[in-house]
């Protein structure tokens, strides 16, 4: 298109051009304001969403997609619902190099990506997406560490994938040690250009545990003793995420002091060490393994940093269980009310909760603090976000004769809304 010529004889169409272009300047100078104030003086928006309330099964319309960046100073983000989202993911299978087959939902063929299109609306307030390069700028010449099971690795492998859109980590080449499950006990990422390491370690039961039978999966829990493999070096990190329920399941004898006290009902099945002992509740070993965690956090004079710890997710496995033809095959969120959390995930919420509460003074003696990474209620409203039979290619399974999967979660997906709080937590305070 040919630029328009003057005509200087013509002073009413000179007019004409000037007045549109000084209006369009004005527009672009308001703009660029409105988007410096915002950043700095963010705002919450106090109208509580009224759709839980709807009896309809539709969804309602999609409301405005969140501002980026911004800071939500005041809010309970526990308590909220699913709401239609506008925006597309953060990443793809195609743009993070990240994700575990296992959860890789996109590369399997999961039929309806429906999940996709969902964001969190907690009451009182919009969920700001996560800023990739605020968040990286915020960790600049720090460390942070995950610490857990394979739904540790899950959530870690979700920040890699939002954080890979600003830049990409080099992992340490190191030899990692090898556990008796064939897991990696540690892997370290760093980005270079921040200065910012995160690192990861395998750590189920967080306290120290040894497979005392193999043939029948039965674990030595002792629960009075933080495991060395990241105990050791709390005094590294800036910031540690805890979590870890799933495996406290698996047949188990308890120790303390270096004398059994007690098993979990899976354990007596097998005899052996287990079957002469009282049988204790998994909540109560979940509450002391939490306790002993964040005791030896606390007991570290030179960690001055900040211990989140992540709270349980719950599985969505119907028509049975993992091992009994259990899938979840759901492909949109509960809404709320429509189900009630499990009696066993709300007990082992409540012994984390305790656990939180216990350590706070503690660690805070030292300079730190601790935070709860509370997912439970926004998870638990999630059945839809699972690889199910789509983290493997047909014929295969995720571990053993574990087909499906309704545990862990694909990525991208829900669970990257553990990342969005915590960077409301942690990088959008400061």
């Amino acid at each position: 298109m040919k630029p328009h010529k003057s005509d200087p004889s013509s002073p009413k169409r000179s007019a004409a051009i000037a007045t549109p272009i000084i209006i369009l300047l004005a527009l672009a100078l308001v703009s660029l304001y409105d988007m410096n104030f915002s950043n700095r003086y963010p705002y919450i928006d106090r109208t509580s969403s009224s759709s839980s309330s709807s009896s309809s099964l539709s969804p309602p319309p999609p409301p405005p997609p969140p501002s980026r960046g911004n800071i939500v100073r005041a809010c309970n983000f526990t308590r909220g619902e699913w709401v239609p989202d506008v925006e597309a993911p953060y990443y793809t299978n195609l743009t993070c190099p990240f994700i575990d087959d296992h959860q890789n939902c996109m590369k399997f063929g999961k039929p309806n990506l429906e999940f996709l299109l969902w964001r969190w609306k907690p009451d009182g307030c919009d969920l700001p997406r996560f800023d990739a390069a605020r968040f990286l700028e915020a960790m600049r010449g720090k460390s942070m560490a995950f610490v857990g099971d394979s739904l540790a690795r899950n959530h870690f492998k979700s920040l890699l994938c939002i954080l890979s859109k600003e830049a990409q980590p080099v992992e340490f080449q190191t030899t990692p040690e090898i556990d008796v499950t064939g897991r990696a006990v540690r892997r370290d990422y760093r980005y270079d250009i921040h200065g910012f390491n995160l690192s990861l370690f395998w750590s189920p039961f967080l306290v120290k545990a040894n497979q005392s039978n193999a043939t029948l999966g039965q674990w030595d829990l002792h629960l009075d003793t933080a495991d060395p493999r990241w105990a050791a070096h709390v005094a590294d990190f800036d910031y540690i995420v805890l979590s870890g329920t799933n495996w406290f399941l698996r047949p188990s004898v308890y120790r303390e002091g270096g004398r059994v006290v007690g098993r979990n009902n899976a354990a007596s099945s097998g005899g052996g060490a287990g079957g002469n002992v009282t049988e204790l509740p998994v909540p109560g070993a979940v509450r002391a393994a939490f306790r002993t965690a964040l005791g030896a956090i606390a007991a570290r004079e030179a960690f001055r940093g900040t211990v989140v710890l992540r709270s349980v997710t719950p599985a969505h496995f119907e028509n049975g269980e993992w091992n009994t033809g259990g899938d979840c095959v759901r492909t949109r969120p509960f809404r709320r009310g429509e189900r009630s959390l499990g009696a066993v995930e709300a007990e082992y919420r409540a012994a984390q909760v305790d656990a939180v509460k216990e350590a706070e003074a503690a660690v805070r003696r030292n300079g730190g603090e601790v935070l709860l990474l509370d997912i439970t209620e926004a998870m638990d409203l999630r059945p839809d976000g699972h690889p199910s039979r789509y983290g493997h290619p047909p014929g295969g399974s995720v571990e053993g004769s574990f087909v499906v999967d309704c545990l862990h979660w694909c990525l991208p997906g829900p669970i990257d809304l553990w990342n969005e709080l915590l960077f409301q937590m942690l990088a959008a305070r400061r």
